[in-house]
């Protein structure tokens, strides 16, 4: 049985598609639309390469602290007197203060003299459950600071745990607990010829 429209049916079934091709047809707001769909894409973008340079320029001013340390103690103006028990890392947190926290949380330095530079290429390191673990060989070392005088060979290893800022950058860029990148710098020389 069919059934008789009743008045007005008709018209508003007009009005929906009326108001349907208003809508779609309507191009005012497009470009905010668009903005809106790109807006969070670009700004994970820019805070990606924002956390990476930060991150690099880090890296670069730790080698160089560890670079200008270890040239001190190969030409003997820092003697084992004067980098005993936290002063190291204290003058090299000072330099590195620039760019990281102040007193330098997740800073650990290691120096260390060897009989041979055979025996320095051993020395290393892995991470262990998310903490760092000096190794020599195959046996576990504990971080400290025993530098050697005129004519022996050294090693200086520095260790920063960066924070990662961005979380979205944490999942790649965290190799630590609490969400930190490794930043690590090494040099291994030999002292020169100076007066103990």
């Amino acid at each position: 049985m069919r059934r008789n429209p009743a008045p007005g049916d008709d018209n508003r079934g007009k009005g929906w598609t009326r108001l349907r091709s208003r809508f779609l047809g309507d191009r005012r707001g497009s470009t905010a639309m668009e903005f809106a769909m790109l807006a969070l894409p670009f700004a994970l973008l820019v805070f990606a390469i924002l956390e990476s340079c930060i991150s690099f320029a880090g890296q670069e001013v730790m080698a160089n602290v560890t670079d200008d340390i270890a040239r001190q103690l190969r030409t003997g103006q820092l003697r084992p007197a004067d980098v005993a028990g936290s002063k190291l890392q204290n003058m090299i947190c000072a330099k590195l203060e620039i760019i990281v926290a102040k007193n330098c949380p997740g800073l650990l330095v290691d120096l260390r003299e060897y009989p041979t530079f055979a025996d320095a290429a051993t020395a290393s390191f892995k991470i262990v459950n998310g903490d760092i673990v000096l190794t020599q060989g195959t046996n576990s070392t504990s971080f400290g600071v025993s530098p050697g005088l005129a004519e022996s060979r050294n090693m200086l290893r520095v260790f920063y745990k960066w924070p990662v800022m961005t979380d979205f950058m944490a999942k790649s860029m965290a190799n630590l607990k609490d969400g930190n990148t490794l930043h690590f710098a090494s040099v291994t020389w030999q002292n020169e010829p100076f007066d103990n």
